[in-house]
Order: structure tokens, then sequence, then C-alpha cells
């Protein structure tokens, strides 16, 4: 019965090993499942979060998978608006990937505001004022528009398909999906904008503010750069991961070659925007609010200036020298690196401006104040990581993921049944040929 569910020309392993590997990350996933339990039921004073961190371990989380997720939007972008064919051997996979870090997200915020059951006020009672009012709009209606790129792929399961009605639906589905990606990237660039916007608005919290243009400081532009520059590096991360431990070769290198060379031009663009940035802030607005550069690094370990430095020069510039250059993409190493560093960098990026901002004291007889979060809000971070391995798992043992997977990987012996079967279009055409007659 499994094996009928496996997309044909691929091998898979063993069935009770399968099992096994969902159960150990299973139990990984329930413990995060109890410990949002305990936050929901107990309330957030399982937490670690106090007057000083109203927003911490959880809320840079969300920001993170965001980040990453950004490739989603910024894949498809390229895929189907500008073009670019030669990613339609991974937008598949850009797409689950972005549906576990949407997902992810919305799962962190049902955790953080800790009573569920009141989470349709965002909706119905909107504060119009609010810049995280249009986030969660824009969240929500992104995770939606994921939600429908991700459903033709469903479709195309094997047994699925054979339903004539789903066979259609998903074929209509890939013909519009432009129209769904367009969407995409306009709700991605508002709400990764207005989560930057947010920190760039905090007059009381120097480290954060920015000047910008109209009612827009600079990091609302800086965190869409950065998603759109940096997730694709998270795409193709998670794909060398998967190809590592598959032992399978699954997209072809046309695909990652073009996707690493626009998201290394991307981080170098946003590199040079972010030095920009961080320089007229730290010679122009922070002298002009009576404060220097090292008031906000602190000698502890956690919020150092080499914080600063890992996040521009070595997560930042490094990478997108390596990803310009075609020697240091075909570099199979060089790749490894360039890609962590990216992912590594925009999360750095989102540390600093979730905790870094609450740390630094904005009065005179405040103290650096640190964060050490309680093992419920460890759980819960885990929690979407461990749901986003099974979910990747069982898509890629049941759904046609990557469609160069049996041209890359050409089985010599197929099960008898399999030869014997008759692909689904082809029934399909059998069937409709009377009726249309």
């Amino acid at each position: 019965m499994d094996s009928a569910l496996i997309p044909r020309g691929v091998k898979r392993c063993p069935f009770p090993q399968f099992i096994l590997f969902i159960a150990i990350v299973g139990a990984v996933l329930l413990w995060g499942v109890y410990a949002m339990l305990l936050c929901w039921f107990k309330g957030l004073n399982q937490t670690n979060m106090n007057d000083f961190y109203g927003f911490a371990l959880w809320i840079w989380a969300d920001l993170a998978v965001i980040a990453v997720g950004g490739g989603a939007f910024f894949t498809g972008l390229l895929r189907y608006i500008f073009g670019k064919d030669d990613l339609k051997n991974i937008i598949n996979y850009a797409v689950l990937i972005g549906f576990i870090c949407y997902s992810s997200a919305l799962l962190i915020l049902a955790i953080d505001i800790g009573q569920p059951l009141r989470g349709w006020f965002i909706f119905w009672h909107a504060n119009v004022h609010s810049m995280l009012t249009e986030v969660a709009f824009c969240l929500s209606c992104y995770f939606g528009v994921l939600t429908i790129e991700y459903i033709p792929l469903v479709l195309e399961n094997r047994q699925i398909n054979k339903v004539p009605f789903f066979h259609h639906l998903g074929h209509n589905m890939h013909e519009i999906m432009a129209v769904f990606a367009a969407t995409g990237a306009f709700l991605s660039f508002f709400h990764q904008g207005s989560l930057g916007g947010v920190a760039g608005v905090l007059y009381g919290r120097p480290f954060a503010y920015r000047e910008g243009l109209f009612i827009w400081p600079w990091t609302f532009f800086l965190f869409t750069w950065s998603a759109a520059a940096c997730g694709p590096c998270f795409t193709i991360l998670v794909t060398k991961i998967t190809e590592t431990v598959t032992r399978k070769k699954l997209v072809k290198d046309t695909a990652i070659q073009l996707l690493a060379k626009i998201s290394g031009w991307m981080i170098l663009t946003y590199s040079i925007a972010k030095t920009a940035d961080t320089w007229y802030w730290a010679t122009v607005t922070v002298p002009s609010l009576g404060q220097t550069l090292m008031d906000f690094y602190s000698n502890n370990p956690f919020y150092g200036i080499w914080i600063l430095i890992l996040e521009i020069a070595i997560c930042g510039f490094i990478p997108a020298f390596i990803l310009i250059t075609k020697k240091g993409r075909k570099n199979s190493a060089a790749l490894w690196i360039a890609v962590f560093l990216a992912v590594t960098g925009v999360c750095i990026n989102r540390w600093v401006m979730v905790l870094q901002i609450m740390a630094i004291p904005v009065l005179t007889f405040e103290n650096w104040v640190l964060y050490l979060p309680s093992w419920q809000e460890i759980a819960t971070t885990i929690l979407p990581l461990a749901y986003g391995v099974i979910l990747i798992a069982i898509s890629y043992r049941y759904l046609p993921v990557f469609p160069n997977e049996p041209e890359l990987n050409p089985i010599e012996t197929l099960p008898a049944e399999e030869e014997e079967a008759v692909e689904p279009s082809v029934e399909l055409e059998q069937e409709l040929k009377p009726a249309e007659a």
C-alpha cells in the first residue's frame, strides 16, 4: 500500500525505517506541544519574559523563520514573473519550505498571544494605526497563498491524481500560479517591511530608531531586502541537507547556480545598504540623541561589538563574494559555507533587532539586562523545527517535490506493479475520449 503512494521512477527507504524516523522526530514534536499547552493553560508565566523583555525568544524565532521563508516569495517571483525557467526544478521545494516557515510563524504567534481563543481579535478589533496589524493581515493572507501553491503538489500524488477532478484541478491551478506568485510577492513586501518598521519607529530605543523616507524608516526596506537576499540561501541550504540525508542528487546544478548567483548579488547590495545605514546611524542619528556608538555594545559575551562585525562583514560580504563568483558557486564546500553564513547573518540581524534592543539601558540608572529563556520557550521554539522535518519527510516520500529526481537518479529495476502501471494522465485521456467524441 505504501509503495502505491510513492511517485513513479523514484526509490524510497523501507516503510519501517521511515516510521522509526517519524517517531523519533515526533517525540521532539510532542515535547514542544506539551510546552505549548502549558503556556496556553497556565499563561505566559511559563516564560521568563518580564518588564524589560516583552519580546523575547519567540519573537526572534518568528522574525527569523519569516526572513528565511522569504525564499518562497522571491523564488516564485523569479520563476513565474521574471521567467527564470531553470528554477522550475526547485520551485516546489521553495514553496514547501515557505509553507513550513509561515505556518510556523503563525503557530509561534498563537503561542505568544497567551490567549489563542482571542486570536481573532486581531482581525475583528484591528488597531489600524499599528504596523503589527498589517503584519498579522499580510502573514495570514500570504500563508493562504502558500497553501494554494502547495495544493497542486499534493494533488500530484499518484493515488490522488487518478481522480479526474483532482487531476484537472491541479493542472488548472498550475496554469494560474503566476497570479498567486505576484500576490505573494506583494504581501511579502509589506509584512517583511512592516516587521522592520516596528523597530525603526521606536523613538525611545535609540539602537533601533532610524530615519527614513516619509513614514517608512530605513529598516522597513532593509528587512524586505534581507529576506529576499537570504531566503533563497535557506532554500539552497535545506536542499543540500536533503540531498546529503537521502544520498541523492535532487536538483540540477543549473537551478542551484542561478538561485545562488541572484542571491549573491542581492546579499552584496543589501550588505552595502546595511553598511551605509549603520554608518549614518552611528555618525548622525546617535550623536543627535546624545549618545555614542559604543553605548550600544557591552563587554558581555552576548552583545559585544563583535556581533556587528559578524552580521555585516563575516555573514554579509563574505557569502556575497563567494556567490557572485562562478568559481565560488561551483565549489561545493564554498557554496555550503556561503549559504550557511548568509542564513546565519539574517538570523543575527533579527536577534539584535529583537533582543539587543531590549537589553540596552535607556535610562541613566539602568544596567544591561540579559535574557535567559525558560525551557518552555526553548521547547516551543524547537516545535516548528520538528514539525518542518516531519512535513518535509512526508512530502518527499509521497509527493513529486523534485521533478528531476527520476532523471538524476535512474533506477535500474522497478517493482513489477510499477512496470505494468499506466500513467494517470494516459488513463484519464482514455476515459475522456469517448465522452469528448
